[in-house]
Order: C-alpha cells, then structure tokens, then sequence
C-alpha cells in the first residue's frame, strides 16, 4: 500500500505527534508498505540533508506556537507528488494547512482520507489572546467542518472518541491508542545521562520529560518537591524538554528555594529519550491534557513505573501497582510519588512488562491503522461504485 502521511509537525520538532508519525511510519515500512510524508520546511533542518520519501513545502511559524510550522503553499506540488507515487490512502495528522492540503490531493486523485485527532483544542483556548477570541463552540464547528466528507478519524483514547461525538462527528471513529517503538526506546545507543547531569548513583531521581508548556502542568510537580525533600532529602526532579514556559518553572523553582533539587535537562533526541528513563527512578506526569500519554508509555517500555494524572486512556495501561499508579489530586501525586521512591527497584517486573508491551508496540499500533485504511478504501470503492450505478 502506498500511504500519503500530510502534517504540519514533523522532525527536527520534537513533539509527540511527531514521535508518533515517526513510529507509525517505521512500522508500516517494516510491514512491507510505502510512506511518503509530506510536512513543513524546517529551519532546524541540516542544510542538504537527503530524506528519502520526505516532501517539505514553505512554512512559517505558527501563531502563538512559534516553535511549530504551518505551510502556506503547496496544494498543486503536493497534489503532483501523490500521483507520482501514486498514493493509494491519504492519512492526515492536522487540521491546518498540510491537512487541507491533504484534503485535495485525496480529493483530486478520488482516494480515501482519514484523520487523526491529536489535540483536544479546548485544552488551549488560552493561547489565542488568553482565551478571550475562541469559545469551545468555535471548536466544535472547526472540527465538524475539517472532518466534513473524510472517509475515517482516529481518536487516540476513550476521551478523544467521546469529544468527537459531542462535536456530532458522524464519520466512522476507531480509537487506536499511539505505539512505541520498543526497540528504539531500548537501543544499544548507551549514555550515562546521570554522569552527565551529574547526579549520583545512591540519588533517588524524579523525571517528568514534555513540551515545557501550561498544560503540562510541571508547576504541580515543583509544588510538590518540598514535601517530597522533607522525607527523601536525597531527590532530584529531572525537567526534560523545552518550550515557552522554561523560565516560568525556573522562576518557581528560585521561589521556592530548590535549585539544588531541579535540573532542566534542556530539549532531548528522540534517540535519547530511553536513557533518560532508565537513569530515573520514577517518571510522573501531572498533564491532564493528554489524548495518548506518548511519555508514560515510553517510559514503560523503558521498564520505569509511572505516576500519572488520571485519564480514559490510564485505567487500561495502569492495571497494575507495578506497573504505576494515577492520581487526580496533588495530595494523590505527593502520595504516589513517595510510595514509589521508598521502593528499593524501580524497574517493572519483566514478565508482567512483556504482557503490556505486545499491546502498545509499533508493530500493533500498525495494523490496526492499517487495517483502517483497508476499511476506508473498501467503503470509498463501494460508495464510488453505488455512485456509478444512481447515475446510470
């Protein structure tokens, strides 16, 4: 199958949208089909690196999200390159421009187009002029409109698929929840990032690794460090990541006098991110903005315990105490935190993360997309044959 992937964010960007492209398209290669993404121009890019089956268009910044690209030309171009490759399925990853762009080309070549719903939009209101240009009802009607004659969404958890019928969303919905690349997370690719952080070895370490932003509320694990110091003096809480809120967080960090307890790490490779889980003793996430808990996942696969805000999506990884726990309260988070720090291991038993692992593996997490495509291209051939068939 030849696979058309359009969005807007894509490496260099480090996000887990991209991670999560990343991974489906290494797994559907693997399974024998051809990925062609087609994504943003990037400044961050090596000035003439070769990347086979990568199409870039001109891009600007995106407004209020400087460090995300949105394309601002390229329908004709692209619209060329599909029917070169001779796309058989388009699978869109945004609602802006390379999603509209993706529209047309599945428009033009009369092939299937489905979308993946990353972003619980609501969730960000806040940064369209603090939250006083665009209601929830915008929203709705944005999103009703891009899905408006798509053959297919997929809604990476339970909380996405619910969105989406409250926006009356009458396409079909199958929610695939993200993979991880098991093999990537757990590569031969070795570093001491403790040694690095210069953090020792009998040091209990705390790592929460995102986008540094509002919604990943990392102010909430700040706030919880100096109870967290009273009984376990020998912490660290690694911040892993970069975005508009780093000097906010390090602010909070100066007024509440834990320098000596807070390292920001600064952005991550993706092909580094698993020795950051495994140099830490426990990964938490207080987001409560999540729609597929990439992080927490791959932390997982890392084979770390987690303490996670809970979600819809939470309740089916975290079954398990050794596994980890979710909260909805600070007072929960503190509680979680320090159950697990007073722990002497941190690593998840193996027999038990081999059992998880199968169901949140790449090679998983590719067939069931793939098998989406299949039903969309069997549902376009018979609407298009039905369509034949009223007109004569």
């Amino acid at each position: 199958m030849n696979i058309g992937i359009f969005t807007d964010t894509y490496f260099p960007q480090v996000s887990g949208v991209a991670t999560s492209i990343q991974t489906l398209k290494n797994a559907l290669e693997k399974q024998g089909h051809n990925v062609f993404i087609f994504t943003t121009t990037d400044p961050h890019l090596e000035k003439g690196k070769i990347e086979p089956n990568i199409f870039r268009f001109s891009s600007v910044p995106f407004i209020s999200f400087t460090d995300r690209r949105v394309a601002f030309r390229g329908f004709f171009e692209a619209t060329k390159v599909a029917k070169e490759v001779q796309l058989d399925v388009v699978h869109t990853q945004t609602e802006f421009a390379l999603g509209m762009i993706g529209k047309y080309v599945a428009h033009q070549l009369k092939i299937p187009a489905i979308h993946t719903y990353h972003t619980m939009y609501e969730d960000y209101l806040h940064y369209v002029l603090n939250g006083h240009l665009l209601r929830p009802y915008h929203v709705k009607q944005f999103t009703k409109s891009y899905l408006k004659n798509m053959d297919g969404v997929i809604a990476p958890s339970m909380r996405v698929k619910d969105l989406l019928n409250r926006y009356d969303v009458n396409i079909p919905i199958d929610v695939i929840p993200t993979g991880v690349d098991i093999d990537s997370i757990n590569s031969d690719n070795y570093r001491d990032v403790r040694k690095d952080l210069g953090i020792s070895e009998d040091q209990k370490v705390i790592l929460t690794l995102s986008r540094i932003a509002a919604e990943k509320k990392i102010d909430h694990i700040l706030n919880a460090m100096p109870h967290i110091i009273d009984e376990i003096p020998n912490v660290k809480l690694v911040i892993a990541g970069d975005g508009p809120d780093v000097d906010i967080l390090k602010s909070q960090v100066e007024r509440l006098t834990l320098e000596d307890y807070v390292i920001f790490a600064g952005d991550v490779d993706h092909a580094d991110v698993g020795n950051y889980y495994r140099m830490a003793d426990l990964f938490v996430s207080a987001s409560d903005t999540e729609t597929q808990g990439l992080t927490y996942i791959e932390a997982l696969a890392a084979g770390r315990k987690c303490v996670v805000y809970d979600t819809d999506y939470t309740e089916n990884v975290f079954d398990n105490e050794n596994l980890g726990r979710v909260f909805t309260s600070q007072k929960e988070m503190l509680e979680d935190i320090l159950f697990y720090l007073k722990k002497d291991s941190a690593e998840v038993p193996q027999d038990l993360l081999e059992n998880k692992l199968k169901q949140i593996s790449a090679d998983n997490f590719a067939k069931r997309v793939h098998d989406f495509y299949q039903f969309a291209i069997n549902n376009y051939q018979e609407n298009q044959e039905e369509d034949l068939y009223d007109q004569n």
